[in-house]
């Protein structure tokens, strides 16, 4: 069972730095329980679909576009757009609302971003929705952009991505790409972006979505943003040492928040093998839940009712 889909209540630009603003909204019951929704990516966006894991008779659902990406403004715009600039803006955007804490729910990039806000203000979080876990670590970006990875899961998918870069650059895919995306002519940065994008819709779940694959064609906007900000954020390593959000000094600063884990077995992009060591290393106040049929997308059925339900039980905390 998942909620009905919210309509804000509340919804306003924020400005951020001298170049960004912001897009936020608020859904729900303005005197419930503050919770934070992160989106993806970098360089996704949200909507009312994505209140639907949370009882908005309980829950005041706090939602954001991230630096660069759907309604914030300069779109799919890179300069002063990093890791801390975003856990910077979640302090702006949780002080602006009077925000005492908030439960701190995030998939895939929205996980990584999830743990560094928590880790920058462990008393700002009360507990911890981590989906599709993604630790921002180079064998990570290794295994989904680089031949031996996915492409040995999804190998026609991987090809139509690797086709548009010349042999001789395919040993750095992600710096290849980068310096397709960011060229000044859109007949050279546009296909790029959209075969990015493509290339990730097309292996988001465990059973293939046209629609979702189709939106890199019927969405231009959206598939600029989503793959300039990405490669931006993976070719600058997320501005953080290799798997420095579980290290030893970083966890202990957040395992007295109450976590929960979600990932898909046949996860493909996100393995489920890291959320695991996370879970050893974080300890017993984590739960992992693996969803035994579904891929990296929070839309499957196993997943979305795993995460209502873990919104659900923190209900109460």
């Amino acid at each position: 069972m998942v909620y009905p889909a919210q309509e804000p209540y509340d919804e306003g630009f924020l400005k951020v730095s001298d170049i960004h603003k912001i897009y936020y909204m608020q859904c729900g019951n303005p005197d419930g329980k503050p919770v934070l929704y992160l989106h993806g990516g970098p360089g996704g966006s949200v909507g009312v679909k994505n209140t639907v894991y949370f009882n908005p008779d309980i829950y005041r659902i706090v939602l954001f576009d991230q630096r660069g990406s759907g309604k914030s403004e300069p779109t799919a715009e890179i300069k002063d757009n990093t890791t801390w600039d975003l856990v910077d803006d979640i302090e702006k955007i949780r002080t602006k609302l009077g925000i005492e804490n908030w439960v701190v729910f995030g998939g895939s990039w929205g996980s990584t971003l999830a743990l560094a806000y928590a880790e920058t203000y462990p008393e700002r979080a009360t507990a911890l929705i981590l989906r599709g876990l993604f630790l921002v670590s180079q064998a990570e970006l290794r295994w989904f952009y680089q031949e031996g990875g996915t492409s040995m899961v999804w190998p026609a998918e991987w090809e139509a991505y690797a086709a548009l870069i010349p042999p001789e650059k395919r040993s750095d895919m992600i710096s290849a790409y980068y310096e397709l995306l960011t060229d000044p002519d859109d007949k050279v940065s546009l296909p790029a972006a959209q075969e990015w994008s493509r290339y990730e819709s097309s292996v988001i779940k465990l059973r293939q979505d046209a629609e979702e694959i189709a939106r890199s064609d019927n969405d231009l906007k959206w598939a600029r943003e989503f793959a300039r900000i990405e490669c931006h954020y993976f070719i600058n390593k997320a501005w953080m040492p290799d798997r420095h959000l579980v290290s030893e000094e970083q966890l202990a600063k957040i395992r007295h928040l109450p976590c929960k884990m979600i990932n898909g077995r046949y996860d493909s992009i996100c393995l489920p093998k890291y959320a695991y060591d996370l879970k050893r290393t974080y300890g017993d106040n984590c739960e992992l839940i693996i969803v035994p049929d579904a891929g990296h997308s929070a839309a499957e059925p196993g997943t979305t009712a795993a995460l209502v339900k873990a919104a659900d039980e923190f209900a109460s905390l």
